[in-house]
């Protein structure tokens, strides 16, 4: 059986392919399937850009899909960048710009002010047995601090700045194991997964 990871972004993709490795599913992206689009991240929550995706995933493959949204939020910024995280400094989803952007905005902020969180949203959308589709929504949340400079060569898009208490180091610097132990995609992939091991994997 086949569920599709409805993102483009192929360290996502390798994310939860790890995330997800003990169903008897295989976990399989969009990157390298010709003319698959994902519709623009135009909600005002995170579980709406998230449906959005695992939506246009199964209507294009006709296989369960789910999408996902994440945010970085920073209680010194209002809850900035949040839902524009991706595109917080440019339209194209820079990464280095979107940092240095969120340095320049914190540059006076002391450490103590410095905690943030990262918020993630995994919307499945799974045939109902009866011809249609249901969806089920699941969240993640990975609490921890922005650090005054980018550290670690490992992770994605914000991980070279955030701080994970329980390690003291960003999430740059952790290895896999560690990182999916506390990350928000791991918090909402380890409840999918029970999801799905409850409703769609277990014998009837």
């Amino acid at each position: 059986m086949k569920l599709v990871a409805a993102t483009l972004n192929t360290g996502k993709l390798r994310e939860f392919q790890r995330l997800l490795r003990d169903l008897p599913l295989e976990i399989i992206g969009l990157a390298d399937i010709p003319g698959i689009r994902l519709p623009s991240e135009t909600g005002t929550r995170y579980i709406d850009n998230a449906a959005g995706k695992a939506r246009a995933a199964v209507g294009s493959l006709g296989l369960p899909a789910f999408g996902d949204d994440t945010g970085l939020e920073v209680d010194a910024l209002g809850g900035r960048p949040g839902i524009r995280s991706a595109r917080y400094a440019s339209p194209d989803g820079n990464a280095e710009k979107n940092i240095a952007r969120l340095l320049r905005e914190l540059r006076d902020v002391p450490e103590p002010k410095r905690t943030a969180r990262f918020r993630a949203w995994l919307v499945l959308v799974y045939p109902s047995g009866s011809g249609g589709w249901l969806e089920e929504a699941f969240e993640g949340v990975f609490e921890g601090a922005i650090a005054a400079r980018p550290s670690g060569r490992g992770g994605f898009g914000y991980d070279p700045l955030f701080l994970s208490p329980a390690h003291g180091r960003t999430v740059a610097e952790l290895t896999d194991d560690e990182k999916d132990a506390v990350s928000h995609r791991g918090h909402a992939a380890r409840k999918m997964a029970d999801f799905l091991r409850a409703r769609l994997l277990s014998p009837h």
